[in-house]
């Protein structure tokens, strides 16, 4: 019986959340917004637009966000060919597919970006696929992200597990009625990833590797 393990890549497979908020944080300054590094840290993990409205609300000059966008993607793409994988990520992916698990991207990158994700992990030969934010019509928190990565799989959600970092990764799996584990690499409490739909917590994918016989993919 086919099993699917979906993860998300930003903070959960490569350790990439504190260059999202620094270059957010400067695309925010370039065009005279001042915005909290914190609160940029919290909206990581949110497709583009939708963080600009979460930081800068609805009310916003919406003819800004492309710009914003632009400005973000080109300071963010100099980390390209250095971006850090987590302890353990490639390992774990490995592990998952040679345990029969069927494994899934479920990302908001696309194109370089996503390249440069894969490269960092350095595991291609155990991803069956990836789900891309824009084959969907709404981004997490919604659900539609899990499960195009469900359709892509050919799994059903009660065979299921996703793996994230952040509170919008935690409700759209809730929303999509898989199971959801959290780790604390992308810099959110642990409290928070529970309260969001989190079944277990561990601190990176090193320790989810280490702890699999007493995990949900048990």
């Amino acid at each position: 019986m086919e099993r699917a393990a979906v993860f998300d890549v930003d903070g959960t497979l490569v350790d990439t959340n504190h260059l999202h908020v620094t270059t957010w944080w400067e695309a925010f300054r370039q065009a005279g917004h001042r915005v909290p590094m914190h609160a940029v840290h919290r909206a990581v993990g949110l497709a583009s637009t939708d963080l600009i409205a979460h930081l800068l609300g609805e009310d916003r000059d919406t003819d800004q966000d492309a710009g914003l966008s632009a400005a973000h993607k080109a300071l963010y793409g100099q980390y390209f060919d250095r971006l850090p994988a987590l302890p353990g990520a490639g390992d774990l992916l490995r592990r998952l597919a040679g345990d029969g698990w069927k494994v899934v991207l479920a990302t908001s990158a696309g194109g370089a970006e996503l390249g440069a994700l894969r490269r960092a992990i350095d595991a291609d030969d155990a991803i069956d696929a990836t789900a891309s934010a824009d084959d969907v019509a709404a981004g997490k928190p919604a659900p539609e992200p899990v499960e195009h990565a469900l359709e892509l799989a050919g799994v059903p959600a009660e065979r299921s597990v996703f793996v994230g970092d952040t509170v919008w990764d935690m409700r759209a799996g809730s929303r999509a009625r898989v199971r959801c584990v959290g780790v604390l690499c992308g810099g959110l409490p642990r409290t928070d990833l529970e309260e969001a739909g989190a079944r277990a917590v561990y601190a990176d994918p090193a320790d989810l590797l280490a702890s699999l016989d007493g995990s949900p993919f048990a």
